[in-house]
């Protein structure tokens, strides 16, 4: 299963079924459907052709760079370097050569990557104390954006991973065993829209709970779609009782079963640890305030 997802919602946009032998990469096309969005995608995807694409038709992308890409240093933005370079000059030989000395600092370049008759204008920036250690990242990304934003944004796509531990840890994707195509295809089906309702039920929680103004702290705790989709599953039997009441039992039943599926599903670590989304967002870490009056209850009861 392909799929197009979006990162705001989480659900899928597009998708389409191909055999498990196939690669990833052949089946994502950059078309004029893309014009205005943006692309994060792993070194999987990573193609100059891809690149070219997302230039023809103006999408904005965000990939980490590939080792045998060599891209071509032409100007320095942002950097620490001992001495001056001709443009043209290699990453590596700068790197090598200690001409461009990292040491926790972050670097803006303009490079080239691609055969030298056709080469293909970029920026490179590398953030510093990245999860996967200093990393660099080629993007289209207009310069306001410094190379830790982008470091951040890049880190987004991991929403992609949590929505495929979703669908193989809760929905059994990986797990479907039917022989014949049509019952294949009906399961993955099924798999796709307990996703989507699950991803959707979360953004309609996260916009009706967010603060009124814009700077605010967040009051309520979100609902990461794959906490709540573990309680919604387990409910499944009594949303099929509900749907035959009506009335005032109706609508109580379905506020005690959204009150259940709201405190099972909430993220009990959304204050200390909120997601990379989240946080790009505008939501801040808070630590936890732990009481000391907790530490002589436990003494008295001991």
């Amino acid at each position: 299963m392909h799929k197009v997802l979006s990162v705001g919602c989480g659900a899928p946009v597009g998708y389409h079924f191909s055999p498990a032998r196939e690669h990833d990469s052949r089946h994502l096309q950059i078309d004029e459907s893309w014009q205005g969005c943006g692309l994060l995608a792993d070194l999987a995807y990573a193609s100059l052709a891809r690149l070219r694409a997302c230039n023809a038709y103006g999408v904005r992308l965000v990939i980490r760079l590939k080792d045998n890409w060599k891209p071509k240093v032409d100007s320095l933005a942002r950097g620490q370097v001992t001495q001056e370079f001709c443009p043209g000059t290699d990453l590596d030989v700068l790197l090598e050569q200690e001409i461009l000395v990292l040491n926790g600092h972050t670097v803006d370049a303009d490079v080239r990557v691609g055969s030298p008759n056709q080469p293909w204008h970029l920026r490179l920036v590398g953030a510093p104390h990245t999860p996967k250690g200093d990393g660099f990242f080629l993007t289209n990304l207009p310069p306001r954006l410094g190379p830790r934003q982008i470091a951040d944004r890049s880190r987004v796509r991991w929403e992609v991973e949590r929505r495929m531990q979703l669908d193989k840890a809760v929905h059994r994707l990986d797990q479907v065993d039917a022989e014949r195509a049509c019952s294949v295809k009906t399961l993955l089906h099924a798999s796709l829209i307990a996703s989507m309702i699950a991803a959707l039920l979360a953004h309609t929680h996260h916009r009706q709970t967010r603060p009124s103004q814009e700077g605010e702290p967040r009051t309520a705790a979100p609902l990461p779609p794959r906490r709540l989709a573990l309680p919604l599953a387990v409910s499944c039997q009594s949303m099929a009782h509900a749907f035959d009441l009506k009335g005032a039992t109706a609508k109580r039943r379905w506020q005690q079963i959204a009150a259940w599926l709201t405190h099972s599903g909430r993220d009990p670590n959304w204050r200390r640890r909120p997601a990379v989304l989240d946080q790009l967002r505008g939501w801040k870490r808070h630590p936890v305030v732990r009481h000391r009056t907790n530490r002589r209850h436990l003494k008295a009861a001991a």
